[in-house]
């Protein structure tokens, strides 16, 4: 019985063994075209947004990259702006002020980050559920986030003044030991306490709105296939619910954490780094050497550090939310 070798589809000749037809060969250079095509496009569209990114950040980058290797003091017109290497680093990192400021920042942001993850998570996880008036409760967690820092710092300063405030009021009708306070002022962990309140009132819907998308994306068959296994609350949680929220918990803790590193302008409308300089931070010390002293090539090296402490921040919480190989 004789056997048909098949035909190309060009020529009616057979086609070799381990030859491709045509229109095989030709399926993975039209895909590599194509690819090359959307990834120019998104080239394209992503441009201008670059573009003006450099723009608006790239001269301020690289004039305080130049300033703080220089010595540049705008009280002293007549002195030479002469290089002078790394001094200014070394005078930053041996200054008690600014290693005191470090250790405020540090500890404002430790405190705020866990207080912000943990009330924001319980928010998320109670606008997940289904009740009747969620819609209502969403829209109106969004507010404190919507309104500027400024307002929101302003209307805090009020709200903890002594005289035409209603903290001290209220507190006072319930005869609290704490009540008629200046909470301004003077005393330095009262004052800390009205900074840390005011700035998480601010950033907690910012948190709670992120896991809230977390947790609408993880699907309701494995809720389903733990109960069926007899976990419990507790074990759904710990097992299914944080493993299965950590991309957005990771996103939610990278950006609260910067926020609570550079943090400005709470400090500067209710307090101004005092009593004192006890609440001044990093951010706040930076625009001192600034705008205040105008000691450009202090000021210079204090933004480069904090963009590194920034940068370094940022790497850590990258390694450590990684995703494991295999998940």
């Amino acid at each position: 019985m004789a056997v048909e070798t098949p035909s190309s589809p060009v020529n009616g000749r057979p086609a070799r063994a381990g030859r491709p037809a045509l229109g095989r060969r030709m399926i993975k250079p039209v895909g590599h075209a194509r690819e090359r095509n959307d990834r120019r496009l998104g080239y394209l569209m992503v441009a201008p947004a670059i573009i003006l990114l450099l723009i608006v950040t790239g001269y301020p980058l690289v004039y305080n990259v130049w300033n703080s290797f220089h010595n540049d003091n705008q009280t002293f017109a007549t002195s030479p702006r002469n290089f002078n290497g790394v001094q200014n680093y070394n005078k930053v990192l041996t200054s008690s002020i600014w290693q005191s400021a470090l250790e405020r920042t540090l500890v404002f942001t430790v405190v705020s980050i866990v207080f912000d993850v943990v009330v924001g998570l319980s928010l998320a996880l109670m606008m997940h559920r289904k009740f009747r008036g969620r819609g209502l409760l969403r829209a109106s967690v969004l507010i404190p986030w919507a309104m500027p820092t400024v307002v929101s710092a302003l209307l805090w300063k009020t709200m903890f003044d002594p005289r035409n405030g209603f903290v001290d009021y209220i507190l006072g009708a319930f005869h609290a030991p704490w009540s008629n306070l200046v909470w301004i002022g003077q005393s330095v962990p009262r004052a800390w306490t009205a900074i840390f309140v005011a700035d998480s009132w601010k950033n907690i819907p910012f948190v709670a709105i992120i896991l809230l998308a977390g947790l609408q994306v993880i699907p309701n068959e494995v809720y389903e296939a733990a109960k069926m296994d007899g976990a419990s609350w507790w074990q759904t949680f710990r097992r299914v619910t944080l493993p299965m929220l950590k991309p957005a918990l990771s996103v939610a803790v990278i950006f609260r954490t910067l926020q609570a590193l550079l943090v400005f302008d709470v400090v500067y409308i209710m307090t101004g780094g005092g009593p004192g300089t006890s609440t001044e931070v990093l951010s706040y010390l930076n625009f001192r050497e600034f705008i205040i002293d105008t000691d450009y090539g202090i000021g210079g090296a204090m933004s480069i550090m904090l963009i590194v402490l920034a940068l370094v921040v940022s790497f850590i919480y990258v390694r450590v939310f990684r995703p494991t190989r295999g998940a």
